[in-house]
């Protein structure tokens, strides 16, 4: 079964456990999630099976809409309401202007350092094992974007934001930083991934439905085709010659059997396009060499998706 699901994760699940149940549920073997969420937090997680493991790379670069609740007057050392407290504030005198100044300077392309509590490795060790183990390191920052930041709610001393960003974001170290920009410190008590990429919270699947769904044999409905995440991007339809180019990974010119663009002499602006067969099976993605000025294929999906 390939394809992908789009859960609504728990509270208190890993998006590690998540993955298990689902491999237990369905008994597909190879799954995968695209893009951790803590496990405090809740919302959108897609689930790719089978050969949906292979777009998980697309999905995790995807645009994120999360719904963020944070605490202003205590900073903690997971940046989180689950940590341990290592610093008060006062946050009484914060008006709802400078809240907004504040939320403002972090739209656009900023620099974040991860929390010592994060999934990123250093020398081999996820940071969080090293914390747990009293270990501090030395962060680099890493550099995302945050298209957008609007404040739904502010009831003293609780912010309520929307936040629209890129991939990488830690909606903690937002939460943090927004308290060290403001002098008072603050903590993340709250996180729900609303959207990822075209997946969204309102067609979510929870954790309950979808062992419902196994128990009686129709789980498979609430599968996505793998295409769904890439409808953004250029469609072509190609021969039979040319599909057994692909899956040989010959490079090709593309200059006929391109139904939709000429796509030797224009390529599209991502420089990739998704690729089908005569019968409209989705075959791959292609992506384009500008050195050697042909398309090669990046991801070409088994016989048996067909």
């Amino acid at each position: 079964m390939d394809g992908i699901l789009n859960i609504n994760k728990p509270q208190g699940e890993t998006s590690f456990s998540i993955v298990a149940t689902v491999k237990r549920l369905t008994g597909v073997r190879r799954v995968g999630h695209a893009g951790t969420l803590d496990p405090e937090a809740t919302g959108v997680l897609p689930i790719c099976l089978g050969q949906g493991t292979r777009v998980i790379e697309f999905l995790v670069d995807a645009t994120k809409i999360y719904r963020a609740q944070i605490e202003l007057g205590v900073s903690t050392d997971t940046y989180d309401s689950s940590g341990k407290i290592i610093q008060k504030g006062d946050p009484s005198g914060i008006t709802q202007q400078q809240l907004e100044a504040a939320l403002a300077s972090f739209c656009g392309l900023i620099s974040q350092i991860p929390p010592m509590y994060s999934a990123v490795k250093h020398h081999g060790k996820r940071l969080y094992q090293l914390a747990r183990a009293g270990i501090q390191v030395e962060r680099k920052s890493r550099l995302t974007r945050i298209h957008l930041i609007e404040l739904l709610d502010w009831q003293p001393p609780v912010v309520t934001i929307e936040v629209v960003c890129g991939k990488g974001t830690y909606i903690r170290s937002l939460a943090h930083d927004l308290g060290q920009a403001l002098g008072c410190g603050a903590n993340l008590t709250r996180l729900t991934r609303l959207r990822c990429g075209l997946f969204d919270i309102m067609d979510a699947v929870s954790m309950p439905q979808l062992e419902y769904a196994c128990r009686y044999g129709d789980w498979q409905r609430f599968i996505h085709p793998i295409d769904v995440v890439l409808l953004h991007w250029t469609a072509i339809i190609v021969s039979h010659a040319t599909e057994r180019t692909i899956k040989n990974g010959g490079s090709l010119a593309l200059s006929n059997g391109c139904f939709e663009h000429n796509l030797a002499s224009s390529p599209p602006f991502e420089n990739r396009c998704r690729v089908y067969t005569h019968d409209g099976c989705f075959l791959g993605v292609l992506r384009f060499n500008h050195v050697a000025r042909q398309w090669q294929p990046e991801k070409v999906l088994q016989p048996s998706y067909r």
